[in-house]
């Protein structure tokens, strides 16, 4: 059975605010989501990250273990972690590009006050358009 974590945090330091930063973490997560057979998509948006996963509750439980001790992140907050009929991530590791749009889609400024319902509505909306 399939299962989908979503969950929010503050980035440290320079953790998503260049180019370098986000192509290395893309990088070794799209390797490391590849062997465990995890599909993530990813968004970085003023010095906050948020993250939707989907694959084996074993493996998701692996990976939230590495996230929460990750020295890049703080306050991590799971925002959701249900089990699911079908992923709707094709990829090991997805960016979400021009997240300001769809934070103001539904009616954010910051990803710091997102709620499961509104991380929802925006993987939604990216999936549709």
């Amino acid at each position: 059975m399939l299962h989908r974590v979503i969950y929010a945090s503050e980035a440290v330091g320079a953790t998503g605010a260049s180019t370098l930063s986000i192509a290395q973490i893309l990088g070794v997560s799209e390797r490391n989501n590849r062997r465990d057979h995890i599909s993530g998509c990813l968004m970085f948006h003023g010095g906050h990250i948020l993250q939707v996963l989907e694959g084996r509750r074993a493996d998701l439980d692996r990976l939230m273990r590495r996230i929460l001790t990750d020295p890049r992140h703080t306050g991590v907050r799971v925002l959701s972690d249900m089990p699911i009929t079908a992923g709707l991530l094709a990829q090991p590791m997805e960016l979400c590009g021009d997240p300001a749009t769809l934070l103001q889609r539904i009616g954010l400024a910051c990803i710091s006050r997102v709620t499961a319902n509104e991380a929802e509505a925006m993987l939604d909306i990216r999936k549709a358009a």
